[in-house]
């Protein structure tokens, strides 16, 4: 990120403070970073948690950077362009992390030959285990795409993807956090059932889904494989999978990428 002089992020909500706690945890200096948000609130909590310069004006941010983080919500995007498109230059770099809005609707905000990347991180990122998927625009370059990579980097693992599979990154790790709690509440709620303590319950639930995640990453094997391991003839745990194939989990999980990346795609078109 030595290439660039200051990095603003217009939006200061939960996948910005996301992304600026990575970026300070590393080699950047707090005085690179500033952030603009219309809640003196969450101004003020930014401030006070990281030491960073917080404005109301989203103009004020992006003149003063090269970097500029679009971390608003969709719904707002074309009200919130409006207001950038006279304080954006060619020599600035727009990183949209918005559900949705693709890159061509990004740059038809602004003259010229804006330089956008669209990124689609995840709520992980709040613990440095993000999932992250960037795709460049019609006039980024290829150092325009590896600074993002390096953006993302700060705050876990990055993947290039073509833009027209965007949306089933959203399905798939921009909202699959929310299947995996359900996930972990639902194996805990389980235990409770049986007999366990609440508080054990869940701590043997996550730890659970933590280890095969980090099982899955290490090994390199396809999970059906690492099933196949624990599943012994006439066991608990293929009579546990039996259980789960009758009720439909992957099939509602595969549904529910789906649902998610269907709304993506709805919120690009408006």
């Amino acid at each position: 990120m030595d290439n660039i002089g200051k990095i603003g992020f217009v939006g200061g909500g939960n996948m910005a403070e996301a992304i600026l706690k990575g970026l300070l945890k590393g080699t950047l200096p707090v005085s690179r970073v500033m952030v603009a948000d219309p809640s003196d609130e969450r101004r003020h909590l930014l401030k006070e948690r990281y030491g960073v310069e917080a404005v109301i004006d989203n103009r004020e941010a992006v003149k003063a950077c090269d970097l500029v983080v679009l971390a608003v919500k969709p719904q707002l995007v074309g009200e919130v362009l409006s207001g950038l498109a006279k304080a954006f230059s060619g020599s600035k770099l727009l990183i949209s992390i918005l559900a949705g809005v693709s890159t061509a609707s990004l740059e038809e905000a602004f003259d010229g030959s804006p330089r956008v990347i669209r990124a689609m991180p995840n709520i992980p990122a709040l613990v440095g285990e993000g999932a992250t998927a960037v795709c460049p625009g019609r006039y980024a370059s290829t150092d325009d795409l590896l600074t993002a990579r390096h953006l993302f980097e700060a705050v876990g693992t990055v993947e290039a993807v073509g833009e027209q599979q965007m949306d089933a990154v959203t399905g798939v790790s921009g909202s699959g956090p929310a299947y995996v709690f359900t996930v972990i509440e639902a194996l805990a709620d389980g235990g409770v059932q049986e007999g366990l303590p609440r508080d054990a319950a869940l701590a043997l639930a996550v730890q659970t889904v933590l280890g095969a995640a980090h099982l899955v990453r290490e090994s390199g094997e396809h999970p059906a494989v690492l099933r196949d391991r624990v599943c012994s003839p006439g066991g608990t745990t293929i009579a546990a999978v039996k259980v789960l194939e009758e009720k439909g989990l992957r099939s509602a999980l595969m549904d529910a990428v789906s649902g998610a990346a269907r709304r993506s795609r709805e919120l690009g078109e408006r």
